[in-house]
């Protein structure tokens, strides 16, 4: 047994001295200052003012004020102990038109934000895309459209240029299926579009985006630089074990997971996938030359996980139930498996309805060992809403929380004794922020924010992280 084999001793779970334990966020979550410094709208900033889409007509324009308050947000990092921390770049604050030359004024904030990281120990790491596209790249027709694949890798060329000196672990597109599937099908994220054909073009510029994005930043980084992406794999249970069941599962596993994770690691796209949707495209929008493009050689492979899905086939006589696991919609974001039924499994919730079940953590981490042999793996992101709030001391206790981290931890630690080549995990999220289109209603934070005030409060869990982190060991 070598140091860095996980080991269980005197009930503790003990995980590999390297081990990088982090936490994470994204720009239009937490940064506000949404007009300063040269910044234009993104997709999300005119989704969150469009009437009805983000919930109590939130926006993002204060946010965490993180823009301004990232020094003291990051003391607080390097108080909790955090080894890695891994942020976001908006790119309409570094390229405002999505085209053309950069502002140096928001380059200016990432590169202070890497070096104030470096200075207290923190390992920064950096994802290109969150989900935030310029309003004029979608103007111009969006993530549908092929001439977006091109100008983000032009952005990513910018980004590399500027903070290659300072970041070593780079991600190029943070849940794509999000992007595209709940962009531009569903309509629940921006930019709110419900186009069955857009969804699978989406997803198909996202993924060459990766590709082309991963070769700029090839071109301009430090031989030694990391780079990998975060995809959101669905972690798809059949409700029986029945044939119709079984196709089921792998219907919706096609659109969540192998849209993405095929091309990327394997070089094409399914044909079963291509069947599945051939009433909705027939994917002439596939160049000769783009699967090899997407498939580029990767450092490491982000996974975010949170819970798992329950599907059967279509119930006889009955409307398909929708997944409203991000939000409630009449279009389905299932592009030709519309009639696929999805179930609430049995268990505990989380405050956004999930299941909690930490076994999906293992058998995601399991399957991408098997399918990326040599690969590492990183959870890129995982945690939990709850309705937390502050006693009359100020304080935030949090046990359900701490249950949940504890839980996925402990399945991480099994993934590892199983041979997954796990390196690092990245609690979501470090403070509470814009939810998307729940707006400020839902906390996943460990540190509490008020939103009135931008006072911070680390919660219970986040004193209960920190000692994790420092110990390496889960009790």
């Amino acid at each position: 047994m070598t140091e860095n084999d996980p080991t269980e001793t005197a009930g503790a779970l003990s995980f590999p001295s390297d081990f990088l334990w982090g936490s994470a966020t994204a720009a239009y979550q937490i940064e506000g200052a949404a007009r300063e410094d040269g910044r234009t709208p993104s997709i999300w900033d005119t989704f969150a003012r469009t009437p009805g889409k983000v919930l109590g007509g939130d926006t993002g324009d204060v946010a965490c004020d993180h823009y301004h308050q990232w020094q003291s947000d990051i003391d607080l990092m390097a108080e909790l102990g955090l080894g890695a921390y891994r942020f976001s770049v908006s790119w309409s604050r570094v390229q405002p038109t999505g085209r053309g030359p950069a502002v140096q004024r928001g380059l200016d904030f990432y590169r202070a934000l890497a070096d104030g990281l470096l200075e207290r120990g923190i390992t920064p790491s950096l994802t290109l895309y969150h989900w935030d596209l310029p309003q004029e790249l979608e103007d111009a027709g969006g993530w549908p459209v092929r001439d977006t694949a091109e100008r983000y890798a032009e952005y990513a060329r910018i980004v590399g240029d500027a903070l290659g000196d300072r970041v070593r672990l780079w991600a190029t597109v943070n849940e794509p299926f999000c992007s595209s599937f709940l962009g531009y099908g569903s309509g629940v994220h921006a930019p709110g579009r419900t186009e069955p054909e857009s969804v699978l073009k989406a997803a198909h510029h996202l993924n060459l985006g990766h590709g082309l994005a991963t070769q700029a930043l090839r071109s301009v980084l430090p031989r030694d630089a990391q780079i990998g992406v975060s995809l959101n794999p669905g972690v798809i249970r059949p409700r029986t074990d029945s044939p119709e069941d079984r196709d089921a599962a792998r219907r919706i596993d096609a659109l969540h997971t192998r849209i993405f994770s095929d091309p990327m690691l394997h070089g094409g796209y399914g044909e079963d996938l291509k069947q599945d949707t051939a009433r909705v495209s027939d994917w002439s929008f596939v160049r000769d030359g783009d699967e090899a493009a997407i498939h580029q050689p990767l450092d490491y492979l982000g996974l975010n996980y949170y819970t798992p899905t329950v599907v059967s086939a279509p119930v006889a006589g009955r409307p398909a139930a929708r997944n409203h696991a991000h939000g409630v919609s009449d279009h389905s974001p299932w592009v030709g498996s519309e009639s696929v039924e999805f179930h609430l499994a049995p268990g505990d919730r989380t405050d956004m309805g999930w299941v909690i079940d930490p076994t999906g953590l293992t058998d995601l981490l399991l399957r991408f060992s098997r399918e990326a042999p040599g690969l590492p793996l990183y959870v890129t992101e995982n945690g939990a809403a709850f309705d937390d709030k502050q006693d009359d001391s100020g304080a935030v206790h949090d046990p359900n929380r701490i249950a949940y981290l504890r839980g996925h931890l402990a399945a991480i630690h099994e993934a590892i004794g199983q041979g997954a080549d796990v390196r690092g995990y990245y609690l979501w999220s470090l403070m509470d922020n814009f939810e998307w289109a729940y707006g400020y209603s839902k906390r996943f934070g460990v540190v509490h924010v008020d939103f009135e005030t931008q006072r911070r409060t680390p919660k219970s869990s986040a004193r209960w992280y920190a000692d994790v982190a420092a110990t390496g060991r889960l009790l």
